[in-house]
């Protein structure tokens, strides 16, 4: 499984800055203030040693997105920024994009459409060198919005909100599998999301469901283990102990009933062991 070393862990409050992380963002991180998750991106990518790679790909404006957080990560000072503007899969063979993302210390997926996303960069080597690199702790890789709902090996193409679960609530397809058992959602309780989130799970128990609001990441490092950093929340939907789903059975419009699913609420500093499906305890 993914970044697999040890599970010596940090400050229980905040994470350190020196080691390399999967951060997934639940969108609208704060990019004017304190800056705080994108600031964590940077010290996690080397600081002022950082050589950052912006993927804007998923926005319908992606030089206007890439500007945007070039501008943000040069003025905090990093050694060398990359926008990779692809555009069609073709690109994902670029020697020269190639080459860079094989050194640097930090990629970032913008936010815009997933299946856009995914179809510009499933399957390709640029891809394929991003996921192993992440995967083995070489590299800090972040996803907000688009970018983040992109991580699990199923990912929500989209649904609708305020209805009970149901099996029409949620569009699922392939994602990138950075962090296969996860389901993430995004803007999570800004758009009312936990109905469209269970009902992916429902159709998925063999993955854990993690929806992340706004201005909210999950921070997954070593052994497994992720935390929660930013003004919102994690909700992590766990259906491992589910005794019943009437998923395969309804009509696809029915409400869904699910028995025995488990939900944590966690905020910034709260740790969650994916592995062993437990959150973590907190020593005051």
């Amino acid at each position: 499984m993914i970044l697999q070393p040890d599970l010596t862990f940090l400050d229980l409050r905040m994470p350190q800055p020196t080691k390399h992380a999967v951060m997934i963002i639940g969108g609208a991180e704060d990019k004017i203030q304190g800056k705080q998750i994108l600031q964590t991106f940077f010290q996690r990518s080397g600081g002022e040693d950082s050589r950052i790679a912006i993927v804007p790909c998923a926005s319908r404006e992606p030089a206007i997105i890439g500007n945007r957080y070039e501008t943000i990560f040069s003025e905090m000072g990093a050694k060398a920024i990359e926008v990779i503007d692809i555009q069609d899969r073709a690109q994902g063979e670029d020697p020269a994009w190639l080459g860079y993302v094989e050194r640097c210390t930090g990629i970032f997926l913008t936010g815009g459409d997933q299946l856009r996303l995914c179809g510009l960069l499933a399957d390709t080597p640029i891809m394929e060198i991003v996921r192993k690199r992440a995967q083995l702790g070489a590299l800090t890789l972040a996803g907000t919005s688009a970018g983040a709902a992109v991580m699990g090996l199923q990912m929500i193409a989209g649904g609708g909100s305020g209805e009970p679960p149901n099996r029409a609530l949620v569009d699922m397809t392939l994602g990138l599998g950075i962090v296969p058992e996860v389901i993430v959602d995004q803007h999570f309780h800004n758009r009312n999301r936990m109905a469209r989130l269970m009902s992916a799970v429902a159709s998925h128990p063999d993955r854990l469901g993690i929806g992340i609001d706004e201005d909210t990441c999950a921070l997954f490092e070593s052994g497994g283990v992720f935390q929660v950093i930013g003004k919102g929340t994690v909700t992590v939907v766990d259906p491992a102990e589910a005794l019943f789903a009437s998923f395969p059975t309804v009509g696809s419009t029915d409400p869904i009933s699910i028995h025995n699913l488990r939900v944590h609420i966690l905020s910034h500093g709260d740790r969650y062991d994916f592995h062993h499906r437990r959150v973590m305890a907190i020593d005051n």
